[in-house]
């Protein structure tokens, strides 16, 4: 075993790093309609993949919780006093329970996804957190272009449970009445009038922003992330490299050429990409021979980033897992214990690799339509960002040679199309052991090796 390693990934077991000496509560602010959700959703996902614990509280959740029967907009008229009691206790409920998971939960931010449109609702707000010591960050969804309301409403609202029973052009019709019951009594964000708050207000989505009174790095990196994002509908395509000669004997890492099944793919892939006639495509690749080669066959112009790299196994490169578990067998069986933060010796781990790739996904995020050519681990960290998979379940993804993953954003989440090429190639998936001991016999370590060379 090598020395100093073992300390360190006990450490990293349990330690999280903490970004900020308080806990922060972001607060939306907006009309219903406005993305508030849709903003909510992706900065919690955002945050929980750089390793920032995050959970978002939807108001409107817990109403639908505690009534189960939804009538119409009426409920919402800032003259009935039972409905407004009911979005009352539910503001109260959810707060609690913020308190909860910020406090006991190990949460170090949350999210509090509600309207939030008048200042004596936002000042209740404000003193929750004060009387708790969290930090406070406004984010306001301000639009007023009809046609982003409309689509939002057809996308997002009729698949409510609240308009399971009625027709579309009911719910489109209610929807918007609800909308003119807060429109009456909101009091948007203002610059003189809130110079002291911490926010963003983001105008139609995304045309303009105003930004006010930055406090901390999570405010910062709240700020950076809503104002690379966009709706514009597109498609990101992940793909592994073409099979190398590497890939084929069983080795990890390295940097070789692409085995002959390897180039046959990357032609399939150039073909492939063509047929699908993509507007404006980007095609991006590592600075590493095989996913360059793969690119080539493309005959289109690309990017190479080197933070694309595959993960680097530091004194393990271009070993067969065999001979890390002969040379190194407690560093396997470390690695298998917390694949996530496990550190290969001189090498990064996946915890590293995320950090790593933060500006990749800064930069997809800003992108319309864009092919990335790159490698296992990484395709697993891109891959956990778009489909919110946690740090357990990221290193495990599957990420098979000569398939492209197609990623489509849709309301509020991602859909996928996986396309197998139709080139065999080995399979380079170790699942988890069943025992992941220090002391287990090599034959219990080496049971999921995939077969090669």
């Amino acid at each position: 075993m090598l020395h100093g390693v073992n300390s360190n990934m006990i450490t990293n077991r349990v330690w999280i790093p903490h970004l900020t000496n308080s806990p922060s509560l972001i607060v939306m602010v907006g009309l219903p309609a406005r993305g508030k959700t849709y903003i909510s959703k992706k900065l919690t996902r955002y945050f929980n993949w750089i390793g920032v614990p995050t959970k978002a509280f939807n108001v409107g959740q817990y109403r639908r919780d505690l009534v189960k029967t939804y009538k119409s907009f009426e409920f919402f008229l800032p003259d009935n006093e039972e409905g407004l009691q009911i979005r009352r206790q539910c503001a109260s409920t959810a707060m609690n329970d913020v308190k909860k998971y910020l406090d006991k939960e190990g949460g170090q931010v949350a999210v509090f996804d509600a309207t939030n449109t008048t200042r004596e609702r936002r000042e209740t707000i404000l003193n929750f957190a004060e009387q708790n010591g969290y930090k406070v960050f406004f984010v306001e969804s301000v639009c007023e272009d009809p046609d982003v309301i409309e689509t939002n409403i057809v996308q997002v609202k009729l698949g409510s449970p609240d308009y399971s029973d009625c027709n579309n052009d009911e719910a489109i019709s209610d929807f918007l009445k609800r909308i003119e019951c807060y429109q009456n009594t909101y009091e948007p964000l203002d610059e003189v009038s809130d110079r002291d708050l911490s926010f963003i207000k983001i105008m139609d989505v995304g045309r303009r922003y105003l930004v006010n009174h930055v406090l901390d790095h999570i405010q910062s990196k709240i700020v950076y992330y809503l104002m690379n994002i966009h709706i514009t509908p597109r498609s990101i395509y992940l793909c592994r490299h073409g099979e190398s000669d590497l890939n084929l004997k069983g080795r990890i890492g390295g940097d070789s050429g692409l085995s002959l099944r390897g180039k046959q793919f990357a032609s399939s892939l150039g073909e492939f990409i063509q047929e699908q006639n993509i507007r404006d495509l980007k095609v991006w690749t590592s600075q590493m021979k095989r996913t360059i080669q793969t690119a080539e066959a493309l005959k289109v112009p690309y990017e190479q980033w080197k933070i694309l790299n595959e993960i680097d196994a530091g004194v393990c490169e271009e070993m067969m897992y065999e001979e890390i578990q002969k040379n190194y067998p407690a560093e396997f069986a470390l690695r298998d214990q917390d694949k996530y933060r496990y550190r290969y010796p001189k090498g990064e781990s996946y915890e590293d690799l995320v950090q790593r790739l933060e500006p990749a996904i800064m930069e997809l995020e800003r992108q319309e339509n864009v092919l990335v050519i790159c490698h296992q681990a990484v395709m697993r960290c891109l891959l956990a960002y778009f489909l919110d998979k946690t740090a357990e379940e990221l290193p495990y993804l599957k990420c098979p040679l000569h398939t492209v993953l197609k990623l489509t954003p849709v309301a509020y989440g991602c859909k996928v199309e996986s396309i197998f090429l139709n080139i065999e190639a080995v399979n380079t998936h170790r699942e988890k052991p069943e025992n992941v001991d220090i002391s287990r016999p090599p034959e219990e370590a080496l049971v999921t090796v995939p077969a090669h060379q």
